[in-house]
């Protein structure tokens, strides 16, 4: 067990006894760092929870806005980092499951998947069969059950080889007057269970989630990994879908980390209630599972539906009809406590809110000392960079990954993957965007501006695609909290983040966090993945591909020096020193709402092409812009706002914040760059779109776009094949 002699003690002296085994182990998962977040709540409490479209925000399987007159968008995100790097093939299948349950046990219908992956370098053979098998257990099980994955990200770097992280997003779309809750409102109503049956997979795993790894672990925990079932998730999804038209349901919760133990005692705590439940009617999957065994299960592809007595019997005629398991396992009593009983017999007996609302631990938290030289660099050669930048696997395209996914089920998908969000359509007028980002390097350099940063470059990108951050969500992945050294990252990352959410007004709705990833004192680097969620109206989307000769090349925002964690830095020197680039809060906001006034008035269609500067700079975006469009661009440094004593190396590839690349018709373009200046953003002209080469003439590049997109392709399935 994973409880603290300090817990221990707490335990014993709230229920004036000592628990039996049963008791201790359904305590040991609720005061696991996974289920309780013991560590992390005082810190998340500084994000923005609340905004004048949130309907249910953080505290339920996951958040909800307002969207339209009648739909909501129900948003969450998740991690399978453990059972990924022990199955990476089970592991981010079952974490696809479980988000895509957490969203339809909000009475949603889930509509997008995105997935945030991070992988050793391909270099090494295990961190391929981890990335392959990861990437086939997504594209299989989100595959069949019918819901796209439009979109994400990738990164690789040395310290994910055995610690890979599998985030999962997903998005479902509710009526407002059909949204549900984790919740057991009403004294005798019933919990009825249904789904997969409950077998041995899964026990201890939201313990093993709350430990770090070791080398034994591919061996010992290989039994904490649920094992996922796509078919029955479908089964299982129609089924309750049904069950909210015909039913007045009271509550609905997945069976996620803790299994029966952390859904029911949460239900029951969230209504003020107790809850009496019955082991014996449980449907099990191998005989002779012991009460230890079935209450720490976790099992996939089970729901809990809470529902008045009278309805019992058209509910499970429902699930009759889907071929599905079920049963009757207790009811919601007025006691507050969580007693269970086997053929009458109590075997456990616990106060729900003491299963559901451990205390708080108090971690220390102090800056780590880095005594790194900072090493000198000569420039490369600018055309040697940018292709080495575009064939490298953080920015080369990741073709090989989203090819494998169906984008298009469903309909929905407007943009797909591969520019800088997804766009769905709502109805024929309106969409939302979806996007998910960070940059490891910068948090590690600097984790503050790393937090915000990563919140930042999801937000340009919806901006990019032309729609208004509307919602949050992240999923927080760090090394062991009781390190001081971890614990002060976390803390740095989370108020870098909470700033610019509330400069901006962006509500985190929902998110995860994930400790205690490392293995033998390898820790990952601080990686909050940020995922952001945009509304728009469907004729404002913008892409990156350069569209038309003749138009107008827009830089908006300041370029400064800041190589430092950059992409070329990475790329040509093999070095992470220095300082992560800046956040600049307020240019970033100025940037951003400059971008979507002249997205929402340009009635015209003037502006063709808008594109964010995030990883590899001006360069990067620039080659992304043309290779996509199949058009060339004559660049003029000169003309970049920003410091004129940088080198034309600097200028590229700085990772500058606040940034965009937008091309306007050329009759269009004057008013443009006088409207932006006038309102005091940096803007200039700085180039325009012409030929089928990229010329940076004081950079002393020239290079075919043919070169551009042949460097851009294949660089991942060079590893792959």
């Amino acid at each position: 067990m994973t409880l603290t002699v300090e817990e221990m003690e707490y335990i014993k002296n709230e229920l004036g006894r000592d628990p039996n085994p049963l008791e201790y182990g359904m305590l040991d998962i609720m005061f696991s760092e996974h289920c309780s977040y013991k560590s992390s709540r005082p810190v998340l409490a500084l994000f923005p929870t609340k905004g004048e479209k949130v309907i249910i925000g953080p505290g339920d399987d996951a958040g909800i806005v307002d969207l339209t007159e009648d739909l909501a968008l129900v948003m969450g995100m998740e991690s399978h980092n453990h059972p990924s790097a022990i199955e990476p093939y089970g592991g981010a299948g079952t974490g696809i499951g479980g988000i895509i349950r957490d969203i339809i046990s909000m009475g949603a219908m889930p509509v997008a998947l995105l997935d945030s992956l991070r992988f050793g370098p391909l270099e090494d053979q295990r961190s391929r069969y981890l990335f392959e098998y990861a990437v086939k257990g997504i594209s299989d099980y989100g595959n069949q059950v019918g819901v796209p994955t439009v979109g994400g990200e990738v990164e690789f770097h040395e310290n994910y080889r055995l610690n890979p992280l599998v985030n999962v997003v997903c998005a479902g779309l509710v009526r407002k007057d059909s949204i549900i809750r984790g919740i057991a409102p009403n004294v005798g109503d019933v919990f009825v269970l249904m789904g997969g049956r409950t077998g041995r997979d899964g026990i201890h795993g939201v313990t093993f989630a709350s430990e770090e790894l070791t080398s034994s672990s591919e061996l010992e925990s290989r039994p904490a990994v649920q094992v996922a079932d796509p078919f029955t998730k479908k089964q299982v999804m129609e089924a309750t879908l049904e069950a909210l038209e015909e039913i007045d349901i009271q509550g609905l919760k997945d069976l996620g980390g803790g299994g029966l133990t952390c859904c029911i005692s949460e239900m029951a705590a969230k209504g003020g209630n107790g809850a009496l439940m019955e082991l014996s009617k449980v449907p099990l999957r191998e005989e002779g599972m012991t009460p230890y065994e079935i209450m720490l299960s976790e099992s996939q592809e089970r729901m809990v539906f809470v529902v008045k007595p009278g309805d019992v019997e058209i509910l499970l005629a429902i699930f009759q009809k889907y071929e599905l398991s079920y049963a009757v396992i207790g009811e919601v009593t007025d006691d507050g406590l969580m007693v269970v009983t086997r053929e009458g017999e109590v075997m456990a007996e616990l106060p729900c809110e003491l299963l559901a609302d451990p205390p708080l631990v108090e971690r220390e938290a102090r800056e780590p000392v880095r005594d790194d030289e900072y090493v000198e660099l000569v420039d490369s050669s600018a055309d040697e960079a940018l292709l080495a930048l575009l064939s490298s696997l953080n920015i080369a395209s990741k073709k090989w990954v989203y090819r494998q996914f169906d984008h298009e089920v469903q309909i929905r998908t407007v943009v797909k993957p591969g520019d800088d969000a997804a766009v769905l359509r709502v109805d024929q007028e309106r969409g939302f965007t979806l996007t998910t980002d960070c940059n490891n390097i910068h948090c590690y350099l600097d984790p503050y501006h790393g937090g915000a940063g990563a919140v930042a470059e999801a937000i340009r990108n919806v901006v990019a695609m032309g729609s208004e951050p509307l919602c949050m969500v992240d999923c927080l992945n760090f090394g062991n909290p009781e390190k001081p050294e971890v614990f002060w990252q976390f803390k740095e990352c989370v108020q870098g983040m909470s700033d610019l959410a509330h400069r901006f007004n962006l509500p985190v709705i929902s998110g995860n966090v994930s400790f205690y990833n490392e293995t033998e004192g390898v820790t990952v680097n601080p990686s909050p993945v940020v995922g952001v969620a945009g509304v728009m109206d469907l004729k404002d989307i913008r892409t990156t591909p350069f569209k038309n000769e003749g138009d107008v090349i827009i830089l908006i925002g300041h370029t400064h020096p800041e190589l430092d964690g950059s992409a070329y830095h990475k790329t040509m020197h093999g070095v992470m020193q220095g300082k992560a680039p800046q956040v600049d809060i307020e240019a970033e906001y100025q940037s951003a709402q400059a971008v979507l006034d002249l997205v929402k008035n340009d009635d015209q269609g003037s502006i063709t092409a808008l594109h964010d500067l995030s990883n590899g700079g001006l360069g990067v975006a620039l080659a992304e812009m043309a290779l996509e469009g199949g058009l060339g661009a004559v660049v003029d440094l000169s003309s970049v706002p920003g410091n004129l004593d940088m080198t034309p190396i600097q200028v590229l590839f700085s990772e500058s914040h606040s940034r965009y690349l937008l091309t306007v018709q050329e009759g269009s373009a004057h008013e443009v760059i006088t409207h932006l200046t006038g309102n005091g953003v940096p803007t200039a002209s700085i180039g325009r779109v012409e030929g089928k080469m990229l010329v940076i003439d004081q950079a002393g590049l020239t290079i075919n776009v043919e070169e551009l997109k042949n460097a851009y392709q294949g660089a991942v399935e060079k590893f792959m094949s």
